[in-house]
């Protein structure tokens, strides 16, 4: 079960059910950044926590504000950033393991939607080094995540290193301190 959105373009974003969403920014414009009463997510952050590439190109090329933050001053890049594999995700790729394979084909596969989605939103000209409520970047997570795959990404885009969170750990802090060595490594070469 997933999130449950008030807001009818957040919930369909969400969901990834591009007709419904279409019909109805037709119908009111301003509901591309509409924001959830609750939690202040938009349809852009609730396509992004949803996984939701193709809604996410979709938002962007309507040029749905990739700046706005939700209450815990989050945008949709730190969403981006935050994406682990699910539960069911875990559960397919045990399962399907034996199976010629096919759980590491999966894994692959999750990697590289994510990638997708990440350059789709640094593509948009969203502040990379935006800092949420914890004072985390989307480097912070990336780290925090070991997504081995996103870091060189929000790096290109010039990503601080140097940015200390709450805890007052920066990046690097935090792949040294969970042992992602490779993580480390591109992130002292970075710096």
């Amino acid at each position: 079960m997933g999130l449950v959105y008030s807001e009818p373009a957040c919930q369909a974003a969400y969901d990834g059910d591009l007709h419904q969403l279409y019909n109805l920014l037709k119908t009111d414009p301003t509901k591309l950044n509409v924001q959830e009463p609750g939690s202040g997510e938009t349809p852009l952050t609730a396509a992004c926590r949803g996984r939701k590439l193709r809604v996410v190109r979709y938002l962007l090329d309507q040029n749905a504000d990739v700046h706005l933050t939700n209450k815990k001053r989050r945008t949709c890049l730190h969403y981006t950033s935050r994406l682990t594999f699910t539960a069911l995700d875990y559960l397919m790729i045990a399962i399907l393991m034996p199976i010629l394979l096919l759980g590491y084909l999966i894994m692959l596969e999750k990697k590289k939607q994510s990638a997708e989605l990440m350059k789709a939103v640094l593509s948009s000209g969203v502040n990379v080094n935006a800092i949420d409520y914890k004072g985390n970047t989307a480097l912070h997570y990336a780290c925090q995540r070991k997504s081995q795959h996103l870091v060189p990404l929000l790096l290109q885009r010039n990503a601080r290193t140097d940015i200390k969170n709450m805890d007052g750990e920066t990046p690097l802090d935090i792949a040294l301190r969970l042992k992602f060595t490779k993580i480390s490594n591109l992130l002292r070469k970075a710096a």
